[in-house]
């Protein structure tokens, strides 16, 4: 029986800068960092109270393809990778504070019917969305019939 989701991958453009960014500016702390030969390196990062979800910091590069790893080296440098979420208790207290240490945020802390969003870029510029979250029912989102 599957019980929990336990390792994201992201593609990263440099592992120990990105290391650097989720623990020094973020907070997370490290995983795993192993060189596995050939030049494959597996680097990992948690938050301190989710140890069992752990994020795969990855170049673009084996497993994948060469014109799959050009591709994602692409969308990385273009700013179109996606990422992930991360909750907050205070959506506008961390975004003043990681504006100040020179994250970049292209939406500020804005009011969702979910709660309150904000939506950051990464050293690699994969997008993440920073959520204060807020009891909803859904109702201001229609589904379709």
């Amino acid at each position: 029986m599957l019980t929990n989701i336990s390792l994201v991958t992201l593609y990263v453009t440099d592992q120990d800068a990105s290391k650097r960014f989720y623990c020094d500016v973020l907070g997370f702390v490290e995983g795993t960092d192993v060189s596995m030969g050939d030049g494959f390196r597996w680097v990992t990062v948690h938050h301190p109270d989710h140890p069992e979800l752990e994020v795969a910091l990855m170049t673009p590069g084996p497993p994948l393809d060469e014109q799959m790893a050009q591709a994602v080296s692409r969308s990385l440098a273009a700013g179109r990778m996606g990422g992930f979420g991360l909750t907050t208790d205070d959506c506008h207290g961390d975004h003043a504070k990681l504006s100040a240490q020179g994250v970049e945020f292209p939406q500020p802390p804005s009011d969702r019917p979910y709660g309150i969003e904000a939506v950051m870029r990464d050293n690699s510029g994969n997008w993440l969305v920073l959520v204060e979250p807020r009891p909803y029912d859904g109702s201001d989102f229609p589904h379709a019939t």
